[in-house]
């Protein structure tokens, strides 16, 4: 054994990992001020009006950068689509399920608190579809979506055993939730709306509330046919036989 000459110091493997982590870590912030550059924009001027160059001028960066990211604007609408999808789930996955009040008012909340981001939301996914060359990439979202709607339909099922809500198909008070929320982006969209609610701010709250107590029991005095002897929603009670 030669000790009078000094070993070679080895350099540690994890050296090259951690340079190359850097770069993983900068590629990934530089995605997300793309996505945010061109959500701003978008819900500004419009997609249409965007281009990927002005994308580009406004991260400051060239125009092929934005490549290296994104195979097109469609793909940046798409990772925008699923980003959504993905906080929202995020969001009910950390509720706590004990507050039916407290998830409904982050739901609504959530759906209803950016309505210039939830109406171009709409018409990004309504291009995607109808281009039709993106049916895997948007079903994955919709894939994600359902799995929202999945939890939202167990906390709906335990508060309809409990006897809180009215004894109907689950999907029932998801689908009018969606109405409720959907309605309120049109009364955003619409000049006159937008001009005749005078205190939007208690207007939304209005909206919030009667979204967290829609179809509690009682509401409808639907039933099941044959559940009660009285009229249902199947059977409506004719005019003057009330």
């Amino acid at each position: 054994m030669n000790w009078g000459i000094a070993a070679k110091p080895k350099i540690p493997e994890y050296f090259p990992r951690e340079k190359e982590s850097r770069k993983v870590r900068e590629f990934k912030r530089r995605e997300e001020e793309i996505l945010e550059s061109s959500l701003a924009l978008f819900k500004t001027h419009g997609e249409d009006k965007i281009t990927v160059e002005v994308i580009a001028d406004s991260v400051g960066i060239g125009k092929g950068t934005i490549y290296k990211h994104f195979k097109s604007k469609s793909d940046i609408y798409l990772r925008l689509l699923g980003k959504y999808e993905q906080d929202l789930k995020s969001l009910l996955e950390t509720e706590d399920f004990s507050d039916p009040e407290s998830i409904w008012r982050s739901y609504f909340g959530f759906r209803m608190g950016d309505p210039e981001q939830a109406i171009l939301f709409g018409r990004l996914e309504e291009k995607l579809v109808k281009d039709g060359q993106y049916q895997e990439a948007v079903k994955i979202i919709h894939d994600v979506r359902s799995e929202n709607m999945e939890i939202l339909a167990k906390l709906v099922s335990k508060r309809i055993d409990s006897g809180k809500l009215e004894p109907v198909p689950a999907y029932f008070h998801l689908s009018a939730s969606w109405a409720l929320v959907h309605g309120a982006l049109a009364l955003h969209q619409s000049d006159y709306f937008r001009n005749y609610i005078e205190d939007k701010e208690a207007f939304f709250e209005f909206l919030l509330q009667i979204g967290m107590r829609m179809g509690n029991l009682g509401q409808t005095g639907y039933a099941p046919q044959g559940d009660q002897e009285g009229p249902t929603a199947e059977t409506p009670v004719e005019p003057g036989k009330a």
